[in-house]
């Protein structure tokens, strides 16, 4: 098993339509609409405080997530979205990974972050994370941000 990379994606690797085509056969479709909104500029995350991630290893697309503001809460909320890991690297740390570096980053601008899912498995993983589960219209979870610096 190669070193995991996780890196900051300004560009959509082409990839990513394996991990969307996998995610689409387990009945999720917010990669296709990463890819959507990527292509129509709609949201690339981009914006001040934002941030997409590509886990690779050996130089594969292996899992996904990005960090945009919350747009159903106030401006120094952030919101993971999209999170995915290829089936194959699961139980392998790989999403706890990315979450944690999508954390570090928000650490710079966001006192809270929130995302929303609706499986039982997401949602304990989350919970391993560290997020707290929260009863609210537009999140699930929860967690906030202590800068130890």
């Amino acid at each position: 098993m190669g070193v995991l990379a996780i890196r900051q994606i300004s560009a959509l690797p082409s990839e990513v339509l394996v991990l969307e085509a996998e995610a689409v056969t387990e009945g999720f479709r917010f990669l296709t609409r990463l890819v959507a909104d990527w292509k129509n500029g709609s949201n690339r995350f981009n914006q001040p405080g934002e941030c997409l991630l590509g886990a690779f290893r050996d130089g594969q697309l292996i899992a996904i997530g990005g960090l945009s503001y919350d747009p159903y809460a106030g401006p120094d909320i952030g919101r993971l979205r999209r999170v995915y890991v290829a089936r194959v690297s699961r139980g392998q740390n790989v999403g706890k990974a990315l979450v944690q570096q999508l954390l570090a980053y928000a650490a710079g601008r966001f006192r809270v972050v929130r995302l929303s899912t609706d499986t039982p498995e997401g949602a304990a993983f989350y919970l391993r994370c560290g997020f707290q589960q929260i009863h609210n219209d537009f999140a699930t979870h929860e967690k906030s941000i202590v800068d130890e610096t």
